[in-house]
């Protein structure tokens, strides 16, 4: 989701604007304490930007501040108030937020599991082209849980996340292509995704990748020794 943000020419105009009042700039204080960009790392320091700025609504203060919670980093561990302040910020359509409830419905933490509601908020956040929910709906379809099974569905999402270099999405969407599931089997395609996983570290596709290049290795090995049994044949018939 794309926000209005202002530009500064410095910190102390950021920090004056956040004294101020100013909910962007008070979300971008809190980044800058989160990731030591300018300033000494302080997670509680980026926590109390965070919650200004969060309770102006804005929503991607409120998705930092509930991955805050969820991370325990600047306050105690709370998966209840992590899904509060990603809840707020999903319903506002942030698409990092919605994937982040999406993932505490699946996993039951801080709210009742319920795959319905985890499907719900990775396919808001899909459609907004985030990656990992992309991969994790295409899951769902895959295997059908709570949406009906369609492999199709499935590497539709896994495409579109293998895009954007998701690398569990890259192996997934080349076991699609190795097996003929939701597309037409092709194992050139099969081993390009798996090779673009596999340079991202992914061990299911350098595996994978393993076990292609192993049995292509012993195909060759079986038609070089048929082809010179052939030869010796042809020559004793000759001879």
């Amino acid at each position: 989701m794309q926000h209005n943000r202002r530009t500064w020419q410095s910190m102390d105009e950021v920090l004056k604007a956040a004294e101020q009042g100013d909910s962007a700039a008070q979300t971008y204080m809190g980044i800058c304490f989160q990731t030591a960009q300018g300033m000494q790392q302080d997670y509680a320091e980026a926590v109390r930007w965070f919650r200004r700025a969060a309770d102006q609504n804005d929503p991607a203060a409120q998705c930092y501040l509930g991955f805050c919670y969820q991370t325990g980093s600047g306050v105690p561990q709370e998966f209840g108030q992590a899904a509060k302040w990603f809840r707020e910020a999903a319903e506002q359509g942030d698409p990092a937020a919605q994937f982040n409830l999406g993932v505490l419905y699946e996993t039951g933490q801080g709210v009742a599991q319920n795959y319905a509601e985890a499907v719900k908020w990775y396919h808001a956040a899909a459609e907004q082209g985030e990656p990992q929910a992309q991969f994790n709906l295409g899951v769902f379809y895959e295997t059908g849980q709570v949406v009906p099974q369609d492999h199709e569905e499935a590497v539709k999402w896994y495409r579109r996340s293998a895009e954007q270099e998701c690398a569990p999405a890259q192996c997934n969407l080349g076991l699609c292509y190795e097996t003929g599931r939701g597309v037409a089997q092709n194992v050139r395609e099969a081993v390009k995704w798996f090779c673009r996983a596999a340079r991202q570290g992914d061990k299911t596709a350098q595996h994978n990748l393993g076990v292609y290049y192993a049995s292509l290795e012993a195909a060759e090995k079986a038609t070089a020794e048929g082809a010179a049994t052939e030869t010796e044949g042809d020559t004793a018939v000759s001879q």
